[in-house]
């Protein structure tokens, strides 16, 4: 074996390995081209420089369609408190085991090079590589999202992206959406108080917002939420903050993330858990499979359980970061998806993401295998990169053995029957409550009510006029001082009947 018979990856900076093409053919010098004499043309035979070429030419995959800007680092997670009574779950069981994770935190609606301190929902993402496969926690630092029907994800979505005519961010678009779909206006309140710019990704919770199930020892469920609580403590630039660190550092969450880790200042967040029977969800006043609503704590307590501490850089952002694919289909032995409509749909939309953006295989890529799986039916494709399972039967083989692991069934409380329905949820004046209790919290505050009336003035008085009109009335839904202090702060703001156009560059979202 020769000096550098081993994975580039793996040489050291002091080492001096030998430059080559890709095929692993020594190369004089890597800026050099073949041509004839001095002043002739190219040589199609200089394979480095038309595989360099090529290379280029090839390397950006498609950006994520939402989360698409975001930063990431390894860490791992520690159980802190028994729950054993509670859960199944192997990484759970037993105070101070250890499991490692990556995490992911992003915007939402904005492209990769868009600003971090965008007024956005932030995704909190966390891969937990655990002895019985990888489980995902796929979530978003706010508790509830905007809707409730699986159908309206990818139009909503539509919305906050760019106008299909003049390829800019329009508030018309965002605003006629929301004032038309209320069941977001508990969401809208969260992201329009400075909780919807977070100084930093170290200082923001996050939450599972959707409900699942943890199978209890007698295999019987609870159904659950998770909280993840920051334990550097909440902190939020306000509006004008947010805009001002747009324009000088645009990547100001990412840089901070990284250089905190660096400096050994590891951020870390307490896990804590909500816990309800099958017969207190029946009893519950909330629909526990309704994204735009929350647990009242007082209701549903927090119960601590363990802590996520993130200790270490990546060594390349495009390898662990860029490709690194997350899931909430991604679960482990001990937990199942609840009945939740929009849970139910993402179990199919982000694998099928991954494949589209990085391959079929997409968990074999380093960053996203888990700590053993074995699959030989899964054959083939593009990046099979773990040897193919080499000579192992693709069919269930009498010549191959394997352990089947027995999946005890949980009871029964569950059964769906019923004919099939064309389903949409209607608003009702049950979605107003929680939006008007937040919006009391904010007026416990200093300074948030009026923050909060302003961040939406701002924005909204980029709408068309009937928009801004229908928006005064959804917020006048919430609180009638709300919506009428909404409608004066815009007002003042809102441009003449001539301006008004169908785009406006003044989104920040």
């Amino acid at each position: 074996m020769v000096a550098d018979d081993k994975p580039a990856s793996t040489f050291k900076y002091h080492e001096e390995p030998v430059y080559t093409t890709s095929n692993g053919c020594p190369v004089e010098s890597p800026e050099a081209y073949q041509r004839v004499g001095q002043n002739g043309p190219l040589l199609l035979q200089d394979f480095h420089l038309i595989d360099l070429l090529a290379h280029f030419d090839r390397e950006r995959i498609p950006e994520r369609v939402v989360h698409a800007k975001g930063a990431g680092a390894y860490g791992e997670f520690e159980v802190t408190h028994d729950i054993s009574d509670i859960s199944t779950i192997d990484m759970l069981l037993g105070v101070g085991k250890k499991t490692r994770c990556i995490a992911r935190f992003s915007t939402v609606g904005g492209e990769k090079g868009s600003p971090d301190t965008a007024r956005d929902p932030r995704g909190f993402s966390v891969k937990y590589y655990t002895e019985e496969g990888n489980w995902d926690w796929v979530y978003n630092n706010t508790p509830v999202f905007f809707i409730r029907d699986p159908t309206k994800f990818p139009l909503f979505i539509h919305t906050q992206k760019r106008n299909p005519q003049t390829n800019l961010k329009d508030a018309t678009m965002f605003w006629d959406y929301l004032s038309t779909h209320q069941e977001a206006t508990h969401q809208v309140m969260t992201l329009f108080s400075d909780r919807g710019t977070p100084y930093s990704y170290r200082h923001m919770n996050g939450y599972s917002g959707h409900t699942h199930k943890w199978i209890k020892p007698d295999g019987t469920f609870n159904y659950v939420q998770i909280h993840m609580k920051t334990d550097q403590g909440i902190k939020t630039f306000n509006n004008e903050e947010a805009g001002k660190m747009a324009s000088e550092n645009p990547d100001h969450n990412t840089q901070d993330l990284f250089d905190s880790i660096q400096k050994g200042e590891y951020p870390s967040w307490t896990c804590y858990v909500q816990v309800l029977s099958p017969e207190q969800a029946e009893k519950f006043r909330w629909n526990i499979f309704d994204l735009t609503k929350v647990w009242p704590h007082k209701e549903v307590p927090l119960r601590p359980f363990g802590r996520m501490t993130l200790n270490r850089n990546v060594e390349n952002y495009f390898a662990e970061i860029e490709q690194v694919a997350f899931s909430p289909s991604h679960m482990v032995p001990g937990v199942e998806p609840s009945a939740d409509p929009v849970l139910q749909s993402r179990l199919f939309s982000y694998p099928d993401t991954h494949r589209h953006r990085l391959g079929v295989n997409y968990q074999q890529i380093p960053v996203n295998s888990p700590i053993r799986a074995f699959n030989p039916y899964q054959r083939d494709g593009q990046m099979a990169v773990n040897g193919n399972y080499g000579a192992n039967p693709n069919y269930p083989s009498s010549y191959r053995n394997m352990t089947y692991r027995h999946v005890k069934p949980t009871n029964d409380h569950e059964k769906w029957a019923g004919a099939a329905v064309s389903y949409l949820s209607e608003v009702v004046p049950e979605d107003f409550v929680q939006a008007k209790g937040l919006w009391d919290v904010l007026g416990r505050q200093e300074g948030q009510q009026d923050n909060f009336v302003h961040n939406v003035a701002v924005h909204l008085s980029a709408a068309k006029e009937d928009t801004r009109k229908r928006t005064y009335e959804m917020f006048g839904n919430v609180d009638k001082e709300l919506g009428a202090r909404i409608a004066k702060e815009t007002e003042k703001l809102a441009p003449g009947p001539t301006s008004q156009a169908a785009g406006s560059a003044q989104s920040r979202l």
